[in-house]
């Protein structure tokens, strides 16, 4: 059975591209506009990755992260970043926040897919991050 993918991103033609590129690859995704929206499908899905923008209405990205790993059942579930901020400071607060990884904008899809294969690879070895459950 597939993995399922949280794409969470307030840019319609990103989110798109974003859902596009990684069911060519294979995997089911569930896309949502805000971090608030990512939080209750989540909750509902139980996906195997989430990817998060950072800036996003109604619930930034660094928000739902640390909703998500504060909440048992769905603290272990990895995130990815994905922002268009990438100073070192941005990333050490997405890290902070729980994340696997926080890959600047643009990217390339290889390197999207890339880390998101070894990053549910990772999971599935029972390497999850459980700093934050």
């Amino acid at each position: 059975m597939p993995e399922l993918i949280l794409v969470a991103e307030d840019e319609r033609d990103i989110r798109d591209l974003l859902v596009t590129f990684l069911e060519i690859g294979g995997f089911k995704t569930v896309a949502v506009p805000n971090g608030q929206e990512a939080v209750r499908q989540a909750v509902d899905r139980r996906p195997d990755l989430i990817l998060l923008d950072v800036r996003m209405p109604r619930m930034d990205g660094l928000q739902a992260c640390a909703t998500l790993k504060a909440m048992p059942g769905i603290c272990d579930i990895p995130v990815i970043f994905l922002s268009a901020y990438a100073t070192p400071q941005d990333v050490e607060k997405g890290l902070a926040a729980g994340a696997e990884k926080y890959l600047a904008k643009p990217i390339e899809m290889e390197d999207l897919n890339q880390n998101v294969v070894a990053i549910l690879r990772q999971a599935k070895k029972g390497g999850r991050k459980k700093t934050h459950c």
